[in-house]
């Protein structure tokens, strides 16, 4: 029984001697770094993880580690390649050998890296934030808000450190057509871990003030471009299409885009090359104004011009037409006042017949009248009597007759 006993040694070596003859010299195979760590001797140690695509638990882990003089060569050539730090969450491609250490047991030896299989990793994880921003109708939100005409009031997103942050600040203090902006700077990390959480604490402190700003800026520079990774975020880029704001984003390089860019109002490179994009629009909007205003001379000069040669004709035809206008009036006048003289005769002849009739009324009325006809006239104290009760015997009386008058004396009033 006790040939069956091994010590822990011995197992460990048959274990040793069944892998080296099970396994390949070396194998492919697809993983997540975890715990990844450079040593003092430029050795680097990190662990493989395996994870379940639905439950997110781990299902398999190795340690593995990278000798300097591979390290010195693959890191350059992953970070170049991808875009991405060789870090932590990455999953990765990678030629390993298998070794099983009788005291340090199971491991990995990495001896080459495929950085387009992260890429594509990489590829899909912007696809899947893009699709879900989509599904959620925010993806394009920002680009839809109207560009301001006068971006001069800015609030900037960036390190108070960052060289970008310089650059953008100088480029538009010096413009060359000297308009002046307003900016004021929300201090954020734009590398590392805490870019997401920090720049949403910037975007929250701005919207607490945003009727004091036109136009939100963020900006980084002078950062490798294997750290734009922290700006593939859903919360991120979430928070900025829905941003009431237009947010202009100039965060990488060339050949470099990230979800945030995808969702800005506006994506430029670099930050020198968001502060010319201020620049210009704040230029687009005088050139139109100066368009206008040469629109404005070159139509009121037009309407003087018109006005000039109008007033010129009429000043060429009036002496025609005052003289036409006059001769016109004059006819008018002759034709009114020969009308008037027959009116006026028409009138005194009505006139005239009317006082005929009156002054005809009248003498047939007249006291002369009545006594042509054998009436006479009566008068007691000179007043007429027209009642014979009115007089008593012994009243003296004056009569008018056509031909003179004759006074008499009341004998007997025979009415009493």
């Amino acid at each position: 029984m006790n040939e069956d006993i091994l010590s822990l040694y011995e197992l460990n070596a048959l274990v040793r001697r069944g892998i080296e003859q099970a396994m390949p010299d070396a194998c492919w195979i697809q993983a997540e770094l975890s715990d990844v760590r450079q040593n003092a001797n430029g050795h680097c140690y990190l662990e493989f993880v395996q994870k379940d695509e639905r439950s997110g638990q781990m299902v398999a882990k190795a340690r593995g580690m990278i000798w300097n003089q591979v390290f010195l060569m693959l890191k350059p050539y992953f970070e170049e390649t991808t875009g991405q730090a060789f870090s932590n969450g990455l999953k990765v491609l990678v030629q390993v050998t298998v070794q099983f250490h009788e005291l340090y047991g199971y491991s990995l030896t990495v001896t080459d890296i495929d950085p387009a299989y992260t890429i594509g990793d990489m590829a899909k994880r912007r696809r899947e934030i893009i699709l879900q921003l989509e599904e959620d109708g925010i993806l394009t939100m920002n680009k839809e808000l109207p560009t301001p005409v006068l971006p001069q009031r800015i609030a900037v997103i960036s390190s108070a450190t960052a060289a970008g942050y310089e650059d953008f600040s100088h480029q538009l203090a010096n413009n060359p057509y000297g308009f002046a902006f307003y900016t004021e700077l929300f201090p954020a990390f734009m590398q590392g871990n805490q870019v997401e959480q920090s720049v949403l604490s910037a975007l929250d402190k701005i919207h607490q003030r945003m009727a004091e700003f036109d136009v939100v800026v963020i900006i980084r520079g002078g950062g490798a471009t294997s750290e734009l990774a922290s700006f593939d975020s859903y919360l991120l880029a979430a928070a900025c299409a829905q941003f009431d704001l237009p947010v202009l984003v100039g965060i990488g390089h060339e050949r470099d885009e990230t979800v945030l860019d995808t969702v800005a109002h506006v994506s430029v490179k670099t930050p020198t090359a968001a502060a010319e994009w201020l620049i210009g629009r704040i230029y687009e909007s005088a050139a139109h104004l100066n368009y206008l205003s040469n629109r404005i001379k070159e139509g009121v000069l037009q309407r003087v011009n018109n006005e000039s040669s109008r007033l010129k004709l009429w000043q060429t035809r009036l002496p025609s037409m005052v003289v036409r206008r006059l001769s016109n009036e004059k006819r008018t006048l002759m034709m009114l006042e020969n009308r008037l003289g027959q009116a006026v005769k028409a009138r005194i002849m009505r006139e005239t017949h009317r006082l005929d009739l009156m002054k005809q009324r009248i003498e047939d009325a007249s006291p002369e009248k009545l006594l042509a006809r054998g009436y006479s006239i009566t008068l007691k104290d000179g007043k007429a009597v027209k009642d014979s009760r009115d007089v008593k015997e012994g009243d003296e009386l004056i009569t008018y007759v056509l031909k003179g008058s004759f006074a008499s004396k009341v004998i007997k009033n025979k009415d009493k």
